[in-house]
């Protein structure tokens, strides 16, 4: 049986479509534009004591990627999750949370995510697995989007299958957020993932993770009904970790997607964000 090939919704919903020629064969160059808003901290008034409010600026990301791949190299592309975690990361930056910190990004795909973080973080490190050039595609779109990249910035490969390098193992142990949007797409990568987060959120430095998921419904004959099976599996996964994890204590919670759009996309309501925090015991 051939391996599905699939698209992403967004490049039906809106145009990004860029005139630039792409460095790899059979890629395509999409613009994505956001707005970049000045940050809150430094809020100024005017003479009669009002808030001086700045006009955010207009700015784009030039990110080249996959217009369709098989399940397996999906992460050549971008989906929903990348921008409402990109919403997500603006809204923390211009609130300061962001200042100082270490950024990870795990499934980094063609690292748009990672680029608005190193907007505001001190050090962003962006990874992913090192399979069909996803790692080289990212290193592409650091050379397109240089002027948005304000923080030290490494490209590193994390396979969640896989052991970890020393080398990550030791910068593992400085990161004080994680990152990651639309990571579960097949019940054993999901697992996967899931026993990674468990394994970082127990290392030192007591970390916090963002992880936006688009629940994807199909029919099943088995409900009779749509089920997420993907979701399923990693909230099923995720109760487990928590409730039977002697070694920390998490913080679990699904947060409200009550913070500004600044990219352009549809907002669906099957997009979810979870912030799980863990504060290892001594």
């Amino acid at each position: 049986m051939p391996e599905l090939t699939v698209t992403s919704e967004i490049y039906e919903e809106y145009d990004y479509k860029s005139k630039n020629s792409p460095s790899i064969e059979g890629n395509v160059i999409s613009e994505f534009p956001f707005l970049l808003p000045t940050s809150t901290i430094n809020a100024r008034f005017d003479e009669d004591n009002d808030l001086d409010i700045e006009r955010p600026q207009k700015e784009t990301f030039k990110i080249e990627h996959s217009s369709k791949t098989k399940l397996a190299l999906v992460g050549l592309q971008v989906w929903r999750g990348a921008f409402l975690l990109g919403d997500l990361l603006i809204h923390l930056g211009i609130n300061g949370n962001l200042t100082g910190k270490t950024v990870m990004e795990l499934g980094a795909g063609t690292g748009l995510t990672s680029f608005v973080a190193a907007l505001y973080a001190k050090k962003v490190i962006c990874t992913d697995i090192d399979v069909g050039g996803i790692l080289e595609l990212i290193k592409l779109n650091v050379k397109y989007n240089k002027k948005f990249i304000k923080s030290e910035f490494k490209v590193m490969p994390l396979d969640f299958k896989d052991t970890w390098s020393s080398e990550l193992t030791n910068e593992m142990r400085g990161v004080d957020i994680l990152i990651a949007a639309d990571v579960i797409y097949d019940d054993d990568v999901t697992a996967a993932f899931v026993a990674t987060i468990q394994k970082i959120l127990d290392t030192t430095t007591p970390k916090t993770l963002y992880v936006v998921l688009e629940k994807r419904y199909v029919f099943t004959i088995e409900h009779m009904d749509s089920v997420a099976p993907c979701y399923e599996t990693f909230l099923a996964l995720l109760d487990k970790v928590k409730t039977g994890n002697a070694h920390s204590t998490w913080i679990v919670e699904q947060l409200p997607l009550d913070f500004p759009k600044y990219f352009i996309y549809d907002r669906v309501k099957e997009l979810v964000l979870w912030k799980i925090s863990s504060k290892p015991i001594n």
